[in-house]
C-alpha cells in the first residue's frame, strides 16, 4: 500500500515542500501551516512509517522511517523537494538529507529528535500510551508551553488513528528504537549538517520539555539556529504562524547557505 501523504495547495511541475511530523502524531497536525503555506508551494505531509495510514510500512527507526520516505517520494516522481521535520520527524529529514543531499532544495528542523542524548522519556512514553481524547491532550499538554490548548478536533483525529489495528504495537516498536539506553535517544551525526549543501535552518521552543533547547548548541555554525521564546515543544501546533514564515523563507530560498550565529530569538514575525 505504501505511505499516506495529504497534499495541500497548488499542483504542478513546482519543487513541493514535504512535511514530516513528530512521534505518535498524523499529517494532519500540519494543517494550520499547510493552509498558510499553499499559496506558495505544493505541500505534501506524510504520515510517517508506523503512524496513521502509513501502519502497513514497517516503521523501524528513524533511519529505515528515512529509507522508505526518499523511496516513496521517488515512486510518486518527485526527485527534488524543500523537506521540513518535527521532532523525531526532524531527525528523519535530517537523514533524509544526509543520504541524498541532491535531492534536497532547503532542510527546516523544528526542536529535532537525535541532537543530544537527552530526552523526556517519561512524558513520551505516557504519549505512546495515550488512546482516547482526554487522554491524547492530558499527555500533549505538558509537552508544550505553559496555557496553550491543543484543538479538539486535532485529538478527535489523532484518536482514530490510535485506534487502527496495529497502531499500538507500531508505536511501541518506534518508542523503543529511539532509545540507545536508560533515558537516551540515539544521537545524529549533526556536525555533517554544516556540510550540506542546502541552507539548513533548525527552529526550537525556548521553553521546550522534551529535548532541551541547549541541544542546539552543539550544531556547526553553518546551520541557523532560531529560538522561540515562550514556546514548548509542539511548535506546529503552537505557533504555525513561525513555521510557516520560516518554511516560507526556506522555500523563497531567502536563507541563505554559509556561516549563521550559533544561536538567535527569532525577529518579531516569528513570534
Amino acid at each position: 500500500m505504501g505511505l499516506h501523504a495529504e497534499s495541500f495547495g497548488r499542483k504542478g511541475g513546482e519543487t513541493p515542500l514535504i512535511l514530516l511530523h513528530g512521534f505518535g502524531g498524523v499529517s494532519a497536525v500540519w494543517g494550520e501551516v499547510a493552509d498558510r503555506l499553499s499559496e506558495r508551494v505544493p505541500v505534501l505531509a506524510y504520515d510517517l512509517p508506523g503512524h496513521g495510514r502509513s501502519l502497513s510500512e514497517a516503521p523501524g527507526g528513524a533511519g529505515r522511517m528515512a529509507k522508505a520516505l526518499l523511496a516513496d517520494l521517488a515512486a510518486r516522481g518527485v526527485t527534488e523537494f524543500h523537506l521540513a521535520g518535527h521532532s523525531l520527524g526532524g531527525a528523519v529529514a535530517a537523514l533524509m538529507a544526509l543520504r541524498e543531499p541532491e535531492r534536497v532544495r532547503s532542510l527546516t528542523l523544528l526542536a529535532p529528535g537525535g541532537f543530544g542524548p537527552e530526552i523526556n522519556g517519561t512524558a513520551l512514553s505516557a504519549w505512546r500510551d495515550a488512546a482516547d481524547p482526554d487522554a491524547l491532550r492530558a499527555a500533549l499538554t505538558p509537552m508544550a508551553a505553559d496555557g496553550f490548548s491543543f484543538p479538539a478536533r486535532i485529538m478527535e483525529t489523532l484518536a482514530v488513528a490510535r485506534a487502527l489495528p496495529g497502531a499500538r504495537d507500531a508505536l511501541c516498536s518506534i518508542f523503543d528504537a529511539m532509545f540507545v539506553g536508560e533515558g537516551q535517544q540515539g544521537v545524529l551525526p549533526v556536525a555533517e549538517l554544516g556540510k550540506l549543501p542546502m541552507p539548513v535552518s533548525v527552529l526550537w521552543g525556548g521553553d521546550d520539555a522534551i529535548l532541551p533547547t541547549r541541544q542546539a548548541g552543539a550544531l556547526p555554525s553553518e546551520v541557523r539556529v532560531r529560538v522561540l521564546p515562550g514556546h514548548g515543544h509542539m511548535l506546529i501546533e503552537e505557533c504555525p504562524d513561525a513555521v510557516a514564515a520560516a518554511l516560507a523563507e526556506a522555500v523563497a530560498s531567502k536563507a541563505i547557505k554559509g556561516r549563521f550565529p550559533r544561536s538567535e530569538e527569532a525577529p518579531s514575525s516569528y513570534q
